[in-house]
C-alpha cells in the first residue's frame, strides 16, 4: 500500500491532535511541530475539515478540533477519503495492470498480508492511539 503525501500528512496531523491534551490546534503549532509546508498544511486541513474529521474555529483563540468522538475516526476511514475506496487494494509492488486475471508475483502473498492490515487500520481508531500515547507518557516508553 503505497500512501500520497497528502494521506501521510493528514494522518500525521490527525495523530498530533488526538495524542495531545490540547482544546484548540492553530495550524502554527501544527505547522511548527509536523514540519509540513505552511501552503500545504492549510489546504490539508481545510480538506479535512470539508470531509467531517476536523472543524476550525476562526479568532485569537480559534484553531482545529476534531468534529466528532476520536474513537469513532478509525485510520482506514481516513485513508479512504483521502486515497479513496480502493487504496488498500493495491498492489504491493505498485503495477496498475495487477489484478487477479493478471496477478504480479507478489499477488497472492501479499493478499492476506493486505487483508490483515485493513482489518488492523479499520479496527484502530485515533481514540485507541491516544489512549496508548497516554500510557506510553505514563509507562515512560515515549
Amino acid at each position: 500500500m503505497i500512501l500520497s503525501r497528502t494521506t501521510e500528512y493528514a494522518l500525521s496531523v490527525l495523530a498530533f491532535i488526538a495524542t495531545r491534551n490540547q482544546k484548540m490546534y492553530a495550524a502554527e503549532l501544527l505547522h511548527q511541530e509536523l514540519k509540513i509546508p505552511r501552503q500545504y498544511l492549510r489546504r490539508l486541513l481545510t480538506d479535512l475539515s470539508k470531509k467531517g474529521f476536523i472543524i476550525s474555529t476562526r479568532g485569537r483563540s480559534g484553531g482545529f478540533v476534531f468534529a466528532r468522538d476520536m474513537s469513532t475516526i478509525n485510520i482506514a476511514q481516513i485513508i479512504d477519503a483521502l486515497e479513496g475506496a480502493d487504496a488498500m487494494n493495491t498492489c504491493l509492488l505498485g503495477f496498475t495492470a495487477c489484478i487477479a486475471g493478471h496477478p504480479c508475483v507478489m499477488h497472492d502473498l501479499w493478499a492476506e498480508s493486505r487483508s490483515k492490515v485493513i482489518e488492523t487500520l479499520t479496527k484502530t481508531t485515533l481514540g485507541d492511539l491516544s489512549e496508548k500515547y497516554r500510557k506510553d507518557i505514563v509507562t515512560g516508553c515515549l
